[in-house]
């Protein structure tokens, strides 16, 4: 069973894909293979530099992606530019870590997942975490330190939380406590043990 987890920024996905960890899931973290595609001698790394320049690489010869994450935030055009570079890696890179792994359950987390189409043809469900945007807002500022202007520019960049709830197959809401999540979450993971036994 592969199941596709996205949802906007600052919604909780982190502590949602913990929790599955937890009950033995695989994560497949799409961020974290972008992380991979773009390291100095990745896959995505040249063609990355080439498009947008010297100035994204840092000191060490890593690609600085604050910076690079800057222009492609301020720029709609730039920011399609990096996903057509990095997406088709990344789902290569995904392919090859699917076929290693003997996991009942996968989870594929990604923030751009039906965007970016292709990881979307692997998944058998979709589930999407949403949160309030006043929410998303207080968890930018307070846990990663944003400023007021850079949350709102990272929210607006993302697309609408009602355009993921069209293709959800589940939708987990996480405003409030974690205990609420978490039985939100046992709810879904029982479900989907007794779908898999029938």
């Amino acid at each position: 069973m592969i199941v596709g987890l996205t949802g906007n920024i600052a919604t909780g996905k982190s502590t949602v894909l913990a929790y599955l960890r937890h009950k033995g899931a695989h994560i497949l973290d799409a961020d974290q293979l972008a992380h991979v595609a773009l390291a100095a001698g990745g896959p995505a790394y040249a063609a990355v530099v080439a498009a947008f320049g010297d100035s994204i690489v840092a000191e060490d010869g890593q690609i600085d992606r604050r910076g690079l994450g800057r222009i492609v935030f301020a720029d709609e055009e730039a920011l399609r530019r990096l996903e057509a570079l990095v997406h088709p890696v990344v789902f290569q890179l995904a392919q090859t870590e699917l076929a290693n792994t003997t996991a009942p359950v996968v989870i594929i987390e990604a923030i751009k997942l039906l965007e970016s189409g292709r990881l979307l043809t692997l998944c058998d469900e979709i589930w999407v975490v949403t949160a309030d945007p006043a929410v998303q807002m207080e968890r930018l500022l307070h846990q990663r330190g944003m400023t007021t202007a850079e949350a709102h520019q990272r929210m607006a960049a993302q697309s609408p939380q009602r355009e993921k709830l069209r293709h959800a197959t589940r939708v987990i809401e996480n405003n409030g406590a974690e205990a609420a999540l978490y039985a939100q979450l046992e709810v879904i993971w029982s479900e989907l043990l007794a779908k898999q036994t029938m």
